[in-house]
């Protein structure tokens, strides 16, 4: 899958999760990319925030990329 479109899902997932009450966003960000995505969209992300990218991502997606 292209990187575009991974960080445009993950950034609308985070999206969604910052509406969410609590202070638990980035594991809820985390839990759900680690139900809904298959392991090679996850390293995929994790591949495209350690080439430096991780400013396109949204805060709660870098939380979470330690966690999945």
């Amino acid at each position: 899958m292209s990187p575009d479109k991974l960080v445009r899902m993950a950034n609308q997932i985070a999206t969604f999760f910052h509406s969410q009450p609590g202070q638990d966003q980035a594991e809820r960000v985390a839990g759900h990319l680690k139900d809904f995505w298959g392991p090679e969209m996850r390293e995929e992300l994790k591949v495209y925030a350690q080439k430096g990218h991780d400013k396109d991502l949204d805060v709660l997606v870098r939380r979470a990329l330690p966690m999945i």
